[in-house]
């Protein structure tokens, strides 16, 4: 278990509270994700509400990223950076997220469709949110990471999706990445015991394709290296004694 910090009630108490102006945070920009917008106008209304409760987000400036929110349209998978790309009808737009507030760091992502979106990355984004949740339900004491990884992949495979293998979900709270990774793939019964206390934040990202991603040449932008459509969820959640609670919701 080193280097992974177990949190006190206190200090799961001020991520709660991170995470309540985090989810009203992704509510409010899935509202705003409509053919014409840019993505720079999404970052802005996160940002703006963020800092309007007294908190700050995360991300920016972040080993050097320069916007509150990373900002993600269908082939690029995560760290999309926001700027005058349009959304467009039958897009899907991914928003990934962070809030301090007090010293306290939730984290979280959505998957947005914009409109009508075709039925394979409807399927697509069904599949993703089902493994989160898969994912979610292993976080209880005693298990290990890899139940966690292995119900991931586990809902994918049997969906015909690809899990991206280049990128983890990880624990967070106090930092915005703390150990341990929490890998959406790999056997079940590995990995580090969960313990009551432990906050992470489980993140799967599939595609509808052979899941290889390539970085682009802003350093940040990852995409499918076939372009196929991705979708990313993800939800800060702590380990209680029954099990995990979700951090990144209003209750």
């Amino acid at each position: 278990m080193s280097g992974i910090v177990i949190k006190s009630d206190a200090e799961i108490e001020g991520i709660r509270r991170a995470g309540r102006i985090l989810a009203r945070a992704l509510d409010l920009v899935s509202n705003k994700a409509l053919p014409g917008c840019t993505t720079a106008v999404l970052d802005a209304v996160i940002e703006e509400f963020i800092r309007s409760q007294g908190a700050e987000p995360t991300f920016k400036g972040y080993r050097g990223f320069p916007a509150a929110a990373c900002i993600s349209i269908n082939e690029e998978v995560i760290h999309g950076i926001p700027g005058d790309r349009v959304i467009k009808e039958g897009d899907l737009v991914k928003v990934d997220a962070g809030v301090t507030k007090d010293g306290f760091i939730a984290d979280s992502a959505r998957s947005i469709p914009v409109g009508d979106v075709n039925g394979d990355v409807k399927r697509l984004m069904e599949v993703t949110s089902k493994a989160l949740q898969a994912g979610i339900g292993q976080a209880r004491p005693e298990n290990r990471v890899g139940d966690i990884s292995h119900a991931v992949e586990e809902v994918a495979r049997a969906a015909g999706l690809a899990v991206v293998r280049d990128y983890f979900g990880h624990g967070t709270g106090l930092a915005l990445h703390e150990e341990p990774n929490i890998p959406n793939f790999g056997p079940a019964g590995v990995g580090p015991r969960l313990q009551e206390g432990m906050t992470i934040a489980i993140e799967p990202m599939l595609t509808l394709g052979i899941g290889k991603v390539k970085l682009c040449e802003d350093r940040w932008t990852v995409v499918t290296a076939d372009g196929k459509s991705s979708a990313h969820f993800e939800h800060t959640i702590a380990v209680t004694e029954n099990g995990a609670e979700i951090l990144t919701s209003y209750v």
